[in-house]
Formats: structure tokens, C-alpha cells, sequence
């Protein structure tokens, strides 16, 4: 069997971090893609789990790429560069850079539509895109109340860095490894009071957790209940959030997904199967417009875990 992603580290010293930072910031961003370039080489040679990942997903989206293993290989490495070019766009969007005539979708007025309701609610979103430019909207609106829930042990030194360097500090984050009954009421009211809790929905969950199989880009791949358990329990709206880049611009989409306050008790196991298959689907579609922008560098559909450490 494969890695857990949880289980796979961070990669890369403070230092380094700090320079590409330091490049990006102070030298524009071809100086920073140039330096770019090796160093995002040097973690696709290395990085085999990521490596193989990549490549198993790209397959799956054109299947040619089976026979041709130089063009795969240098797509997977495309890939490998577009994450790499997303640390701009995150200290852009930390450092308040990011200017209005760059957003575009209906994301926003969705969001805003959503804030003015007085409604809380649990905004499910995914590893795809670069939802640190969200960030440009909630500081349109001071009074948001938005807690994350997020795994971040494997991400630390890059949260720091980011909030160093631009002096920021991110939203209230909560490890979604920790979350107790007590931290479950926490939220409850967070959502009554009209905050807003946003969390992942795309990565298998930490030992223990229960999943489904679904159905995504032509294969079956496990997707966490936890995010729809949440939201059947707080009694609220669920949203979906997205944010990719797309002809200069960063594309924002914010969009209904359902309301569970109504919801029987009876009733609950069917609507999460419903939603999260929907939800796959949502994203299986967004990902086949920006196939370079989903970071799930790691084994994801069921096939690929038992053939992760074939020679790619």
C-alpha cells in the first residue's frame, strides 16, 4: 500500500523557502520562475510517489499518454511547475496584492449574497486552484467570521514563512486531526453566529475516518464523509468554493450545494451519498478545464494504491 498523504512531510528548508519568497517579492516573477524551473526538477526526480501520482492522474485524462512516456513525463513535470508557480499567487494574495480587476466569476457576488443572508455555513472546498486569493475577499468584509479546518503538520514551516513575510496572519485554523465533541459544539456556534467554516473535501481522510467510494474522472477513488457528517450536523447551508487561475485572471466560483436544516434524521445517509458524488462531480469537472491546477500529488484512486511503486 501507498503513503498516506498525511503522512508525507514537507519538503524543502526554511531558507529555500525564504529565497524563492525573496525573488518573488523583490525581482518580479520571470527572475522567480528561472530559479523555479531546477528546483521544481529536482523534486520531480526525487519525489517518486509524487512523480508516479501525477503522471497515473494525467493518464486518466488523456489516456494516450500510456504510449508516449516522454510526453508524459514532461506533462507531469508542467504540472509539477504549475504548483511550484502557485507560491507566487500565495504571497500575492497574503500581501493584499491582488487587485479587484483581477478577480472575476460570479463567485464573488455569490459570496457576498451568502455574507448578507446572515446565515453561517460550511464551505467545502479542494485541493485544486489556489484558494489563498480568497483571501482577497474576506478582507472586503472585516466582519467575517471564517474559521479553516485544515491538516497542517505537514505544512508548517510554509504557513509560518508565509505569515512572516507578509505580516499577515491567516484565518483562525483548526486541525481537523483534533476534532472532538467539544471543538463540534464550537462550531455549531460559530455557524449560528453567522460565521462561515471552511474545510476540505477532497483528500482521504486520517486512520479511522470513515470514506466512500466514488466515481471520479472514470475511476473509483476514496472521498472523506467527515466534510458531509459535518454539515448534516450543524444544520446549515453547504457551499462549494473554487478558485483557479484562468486567461490572467482568477476565477471565482461560490455555489450551493444544499441546506441541511431540514434534513430527517432518516433521511441523512442518502443525501450524503447524493452530495458527495455531486461534489466529485462538481470537481471532476473543474478539473478537466484546469487539469494543472489539482495538487492531490499522491496516490488518490483505489488502483493506484496497490501499484504506487511502479517504475514511472
Amino acid at each position: 500500500m501507498s503513503q498516506h498523504w498525511a503522512s508525507i512531510g514537507e519538503r524543502g528548508s526554511v531558507i529555500g523557502m525564504t529565497l524563492m519568497v525573496a525573488i518573488q517579492r523583490y525581482l518580479g516573477r520571470w527572475p522567480f520562475r528561472i530559479v523555479l524551473w531546477p528546483v521544481i526538477l529536482w523534486y520531480f526526480v526525487m519525489h517518486g510517489t509524487a512523480r508516479r501520482a501525477s503522471q497515473a492522474y494525467l493518464q486518466r485524462l488523456d489516456p494516450s499518454l500510456r504510449q508516449r512516456p516522454l510526453a508524459r513525463r514532461w506533462q507531469s513535470y508542467r504540472h509539477f511547475l504549475t504548483f511550484g508557480d502557485t507560491l507566487m499567487d500565495k504571497v500575492a494574495a497574503w500581501s493584499g496584492d491582488i487587485p479587484d480587476e483581477k478577480l472575476a466569476g460570479k463567485g464573488i457576488e455569490h459570496f457576498v449574497t451568502a455574507i448578507n443572508g446572515g446565515r453561517g455555513g460550511l464551505i467545502l472546498v479542494a485541493h485544486h486552484g489556489n484558494l489563498d486569493v480568497v483571501n482577497a475577499l474576506t478582507e472586503r468584509h472585516p466582519t467575517l467570521k471564517l474559521t479553516v479546518m485544515m491538516h497542517t503538520r505537514n505544512a508548517r514551516k510554509f504557513n509560518a514563512l508565509l505569515e512572516r513575510v507578509t505580516g499577515r496572519p491567516r484565518p483562525p485554523i483548526m486541525e481537523v486531526s483534533e476534532i472532538t465533541p467539544a471543538t463540534a459544539q464550537t462550531l455549531a456556534e460559530h455557524v449560528q453566529a453567522g460565521g462561515f467554516v471552511v474545510i476540505a473535501a477532497d483528500r482521504m481522510p486520517l486512520s479511522g475516518q470513515r470514506t466512500q467510494r466514488l466515481d471520479f474522472l472514470g475511476d473509483t477513488a476514496l472521498f472523506p464523509e467527515g466534510p458531509f457528517w459535518l454539515a448534516a450536523l450543524l444544520r446549515c447551508p453547504l457551499y462549494a468554493l473554487a478558485c483557479v487561475r484562468e486567461d490572467g485572471h482568477f476565477r471565482i466560483d461560490f455555489d450551493t450545494i444544499g441546506d441541511t436544516q431540514h434534513l430527517p434524521r432518516r433521511k441523512r445517509d442518502a443525501w450524503i451519498a447524493e452530495a458527495m458524488q455531486r461534489h466529485a462531480d462538481h470537481l471532476a469537472e473543474r478539473v478537466r478545464r484546469h487539469p494543472l491546477q489539482w495538487f492531490n500529488f499522491y496516490p488518490f484512486w483505489i488502483n493506484d494504491m496497490d501499484d504506487a511503486h511502479d517504475d514511472s
